[in-house]
Order: C-alpha cells, then structure tokens, then sequence
C-alpha cells in the first residue's frame, strides 16, 4: 500500500535512514526524530519528489519502563482524504435534503387522487396535459375552487420525466407573509431571531431535481414574485441573510382560481412572471359543466371512504341521478365532502335520496307554508313537490325505485318522470 500510495518501490527505501532519503530529495520532511526529541505524536504534510503530497502522523510507542521504544507512522493521500472529504460533504448535504423531503412528505397529504372522469371534455384536458408532461415546460392550471387542480398537478407529475422524484406543494395562500422568503428560499445561520443555528433549506433546494406545484399562486405578494421570477428565470435562489446565489433545478406547476390577466391590469399580479407562467395553459372545468363525471367521482369515492371505515355500501340509482342532477357550486371537492360524510353518518348498505342534504336532494321540511307565502308557486309546481317528497320518502323506505313502483301500481318510469319535472319546476 505503501508503493501504491508513494510511488516509491521497497528497494529504494528498505535499510536506509529517513534523513538520507530528505538528503537524496526522496522526500522534504520526516517525523521521527522529532516525535524521538518531544515523545509526542505529530503530524506533518510530505511532498515526495514525484509532486505527490501525504499526511503523515507519527505516534511515539513505549515500553514498560515508560522508554520510547519505536514511532509508528500513518501515511495518507492528500488527494484521497480530499477526494473521500468532498464524498463526506456530498452525502451530508443529499442526507439533510432527504430529511427535508421526508418531513416534508411525513406532513403532507397522504390521500393521492387519479383523474377519474368520463367526459370528453376531461379526456381532452388529460390529453394535453400528457402531452405537457413530457416537457420540462411550466404549466398552469387554472380552474374553480374544487375543481381538482391540485389532482391534475400530480398526475402531470406522475407522467412526466421527474415522475420518481418529490412532488413538493407549496400553498401559496397558506403561508404568513412574514414567513414566506424563509419557507422559500431558507435561511443562514443566525439570519433572524429565532433562526436555527444550523442555517434551514428552503422548498426549492429540498425540491431540486423535482417539482415544484405552487397551489393558487395568484395570492403571492408582488415582492416574491419577484423572488420567483428570479428561479423561472435563472434557476438560482439566495437564502435568507446569504449573498450567494445557489443553483436549483426545479419544474414549476402553478395553479389559480384568480383571472391573472385581470390582476396583472390591476397591479397586483407582475407581467413578467405572468408570461414565464402562461407557457402551458390548461383550463380545468367546473363540475357542472361535466356531470356525466359526478356518477363516477361519487363510485369513486365511495370506494375509497368505504375501504378507509370498512363498511358497504352502495347507491341507489336514484340516488346517483339526484347527485348528478346537483350544480355542485363547490365542484369536486364538495362532492367528496358529501361522500365521506355520508359514510360515516349513515349505517345501511344503500344510500337513499333522503340520506342526501336537502340542498342536493331538494326534499324540506312538510311545512308549506313559506310556499304559500310565495306568489311565483303555482298549484302545479306544489303538487309536484308533494309528490317528489312523498316518492322520496318512499323510496328510502322500500330501498328501491321497482318497489315504490310495485307498491303503489305505476312504472318506474313515472317515478323517474315525476321526481326529474318536480325538480326542474322548483329549481
């Protein structure tokens, strides 16, 4: 190991006195004599003649009566202890961005949601999605409250090249102000009172090589924007009480429920970042205008409240036509807020209309008299309320639309006709 280290050969140094071989100009420094003189370990730094330079350390060894007796001599490769240094840096700074993403991950929401739909207007935004996806371009969703955008992020990461790599969503409206660059961009050592004294990385370093979805990020203030526009830009961040700018590569998915071009009129929203944001563009629409996909979003999520709570249940079809029927101002995201509350408030295995809120199912109360206090209602349109919540009623308690329809001698067509008119006349 010696030779290999050295470059020496055995012959050269076998039997010869080390002061001899710093004569010869084997090599410029020796540690024996001096630790022989101090009794002491030391250490040194040789150059050998070949330009190589080692770390020598030297230990004296004693015998029983406390005499030296020999010095044992470490020899080490500069370049190596630097080589396996720099190893040690690397893998301490990929372990603490580990850590990062794994608290991040451990805090984060654990429920993923695939796109589940059956309208070809969501075919099409899946499509151009996948089609986005391959790209390392920026993407921006832009869609209603609910509507799933955070869903279609995921699932634009998921296809795309970074696909085993973190996800790291960022609330853009969640975060105090006050906190927002530290959150970002982290923090030095000793920045602001209150820092921690190892320094602190911020979302973008934890998410290099990854990406980055930054959730409704119309609510940013214009002073990170700023900030932001520098990484879409640059690809560079600068910690909070740091000068020195730090490479990221990350991929940027942003999404909003704000009209941006309107805020960049009103001020509050930069050009600049606007156009770095508006490369890829897909607009989600709202639930509404979709309902042939409320029918498999409620399955859907059935399926995976029943799973979670270990119950059965299922709905009847009638049930299933009412929740289509729904506008769902809160779109999908109201929905699903239905469907858990359903089941974990109700016990039979099938889920009737009048288990429905009354805004969905449209059944109130027997009282009529705040009808009759309202001039727009015709004999007509309270009859026809009448019998929806009389056949309401009924169905939940006969469980099915066939045994409403035996019980009380009409087609379940009737029953069909009469509960989607009477709807229609009191919308």
């Amino acid at each position: 190991m010696y030779e290999l280290l050295t470059g020496l050969t055995q012959e050269q140094i076998e039997g010869k006195n080390v002061r001899s071989l710093v004569e010869d100009g084997i090599f410029d420094c020796i540690l024996n004599p001096e630790i022989v003189r101090t009794k002491k370990p030391t250490t040194r730094v040789q150059r050998l003649k070949n330009g190589k330079r080692l770390v020598l350390t030297g230990l004296p060894v004693f015998d029983e009566q406390g005499e030296l007796c020999l010095v044992i001599t470490f020899v080490r490769d500069v370049i190596l202890l630097a080589h396996i240094q720099e190893q040690v840096n690397a893998q301490s700074t990929l372990i603490e961005q580990m850590n990062d993403q794994l608290a991040y991950v451990a805090r984060s929401e654990d429920a993923f949601l695939s796109p589940v739909y059956v309208s070809q207007a969501m075919a099409d935004v899946v499509h151009e999605l996948k089609r986005f996806a391959e790209t390392d371009a920026t993407v921006l969703l832009l869609g209603e409250t609910g509507s799933g955008k955070e869903v279609f992020a995921r699932y634009t990461h998921a296809q795309s090249s970074r696909r085993d790599k973190l996800l790291l969503k960022i609330d853009c409206g969640g975060i105090s102000e006050s906190l927002l660059e530290s959150e970002f961009f982290g923090y030095v050592p000793g920045s602001f009172t209150g820092a921690s004294t190892k320094g602190k990385a911020g979302y973008f370093e934890i998410a290099n090589e990854s990406t980055v979805f930054l959730d409704e990020v119309g609510e940013l203030p214009l002073a990170m924007q700023t900030r932001l526009l520098r990484v879409l830009q640059d690809g560079e961040i600068v910690r909070v009480g740091s000068s020195n700018a730090r490479k990221v590569n990350v991929r940027i998915i942003a999404a909003t429920n704000r009209n941006l071009l309107e805020s960049v009129e009103k001020g509050t929203f930069r050009r600049d970042l606007f156009y770095r944001l508006n490369v890829a563009t897909v607009c989600i629409p709202p639930l509404r205008d979709r309902p042939e996909d409320v029918r498999p979003l409620a399955e859907y999520f059935l399926r995976i409240y029943t799973g979670k709570y270990h119950k059965k249940m299922s709905f009847m079809e009638v049930t299933l036509d009412l929740l289509t029927a729904y506008s769902w101002p809160g779109n999908v995201r109201e929905l699903q807020n239905c469907i858990h509350s359903l089941v974990i408030s109700r016990n039979g295995p099938l889920i009737a209309p009048h288990d429905l809120p009354g805004s969905i199912s449209g059944k109130s109360p027997n009282d009529y008299t705040a009808v009759l206090e309202k001039d727009e209602h015709t004999l007509r349109d309270i009859v026809a309320k009448m019998e929806r919540d009389f056949l309401l009623n009924a169905i939940g308690k006969y469980g099915s639309v066939q045994k409403v329809a035996e019980r009380f001698g009409v087609n379940r067509s009737t029953i069909f006709r009469k509960l989607q008119m009477s709807r229609s006349k009191t919308k």
